[in-house]
């Protein structure tokens, strides 16, 4: 039997999230993929994060948060320059608007060459905001056949992907255009999410639509990688397409009743 160092290698950015005119909440902890592994980590599985941080007084904020909600981060290195920042604002009705965005390190991170073997030996990989997402892929390929998903919307390549994840905005047609993309350029699946109308999965001709649950939104931050981890998770564990697309749109929805990408405890303080 098969023993994998983890199942789901996450590789990718993270960032500290500050709330605009919001000081009370302080810094939450953030990142495209790095929401994804906290997310799959509330779920049960085991997690593995790859990115970096930088060697500023911001980089153990993201460490700590990152330990407390059980992702392994042995594999995240710390670069010279600065850990990434984002300055979010959010309306009445919680939905997020990101002001600025400065990616610090994270822009600049690869995985080494024994990060690449325990990632590539993992059950499943995701990949977030990566600048050489392409690069990734191929070297993946020369090491194993590893399912790998990744958030299109920040890292737009997407070939050799099992699932590819991107956003629609709240256009249905657009998702479906979307979809048909993502599987004329390669990818197995293809999931286009439509923020508050849920999201549309495709697989050659076929199509399946998934509603979201009503729920009081306080902040949407976060909403569409818990939705991709939600999606993974269920996979995992054997679910069809339609299941697991119901099971990421419904954590995508619960994600939207507390601040940030996942709970935090400045944010519950």
């Amino acid at each position: 039997m098969t023993s994998h160092p983890f199942d789901v290698a996450v590789v990718g950015d993270n960032t500290l999230d500050r709330y605009l005119d919001e000081p009370e909440i302080g810094d939450l902890v953030g990142g495209n993929a790095l929401n994804v592994a906290a997310q799959l980590a509330m779920a049960g599985l085991r997690v593995g994060y790859f990115g970096a941080v930088g060697d500023d007084d911001d980089a153990p904020v993201v460490r700590d948060a990152a330990e407390a909600a059980g992702i392994d981060i042995a594999s995240l290195v710390t670069m010279p320059g600065t850990t990434a920042l984002t300055t979010i604002r959010r309306s009445a009705e919680g939905d997020r608007s990101f002001e600025t965005e400065e990616f610090g390190v994270t822009v600049e991170y690869f995985p080494d060459r024994d990060a690449l073997a325990t990632i590539a030996a993992s059950r499943w990989v995701h990949v977030g905001m990566l600048r050489s997402a392409q690069l990734l892929g191929e070297a993946l390929a020369k090491l194993s056949d590893v399912p790998i998903s990744q958030d299109c919307s920040v890292s737009p390549d997407w070939r050799r992907l099992t699932v590819a994840f991107a956003s629609a905005g709240e256009d249905a047609d657009a998702a479906e255009q979307l979809v048909q993309q993502m599987l004329a350029q390669g990818a197995e699946t293809g999931v286009a999410t439509i923020g508050s109308r849920g999201a549309l999965a495709g697989q050659g001709r076929r199509r399946w639509r998934a509603q979201p649950q009503p729920t009081e939104v306080v902040d949407t931050t976060g909403a569409g990688d818990a939705l991709m981890a939600g999606y993974i998770a269920a996979t995992l564990e054997g679910a069809t397409v339609d299941e697991s697309l119901q099971a990421g749109v419904t954590r995508g929805s619960q994600v939207c009743q507390h601040l940030g990408g996942w709970p935090q405890l400045s944010a519950e303080a």
